[in-house]
């Protein structure tokens, strides 16, 4: 039982995760190895730099209110 909890709990910050634009970085670790293990994986901070570039561009201007 407890093992589903946490199991429904890690699925619902994911999900949270990606409602805002910003993927789990194991799962980008992950799939980096399994599809791509000929490529360097980015640190967290690289990772997390370019999920924000991608999701309000690379001016580092938002140019939205919300």
């Amino acid at each position: 039982m407890l093992t589903r909890i946490v199991s429904g709990l890690r699925y619902f910050g994911q999900g949270m995760r990606l409602m805002v634009g910003m993927p789990e970085y194991s799962t980008y670790v992950a799939h980096m190895h399994h599809a791509h293990p000929d490529r360097p994986v980015m640190s967290y901070e690289e990772f997390f730099r370019e999920r924000q570039e991608a999701r309000y561009g690379g001016n580092g201007k938002v140019t939205r209110c919300c």
